[in-house]
């Protein structure tokens, strides 16, 4: 069983975090570089920012949203 664990360790050590290492190490070289995953998640948020402001835009020039005054029957 401790086997199993110590494999466990060796995946995510060796295996599954070493492009993050390789982006700590590449930090004192290029500081762009090294946040380049900060940044695409950036990038993948602010698109579907301006997606999601678009489809509400269309909604309201259609006239399709609710802009009742009353959010509950008892107001």
């Amino acid at each position: 069983m401790k086997d199993f664990f110590y494999a466990i360790q060796d995946l995510f050590v060796d295996v599954l975090f070493a492009p993050y290492d390789a982006l700590r190490a590449i930090e004192l070289d290029n500081w762009w570089l090294a946040n380049i995953v900060s940044w695409l998640f950036i990038i993948i948020g602010l698109a579907a920012f301006l997606y999601w402001m678009k489809e509400l835009k269309r909604f309201n020039d259609n006239g399709e949203e609710d802009k009742s005054i009353s959010s509950h029957s008892y107001l």
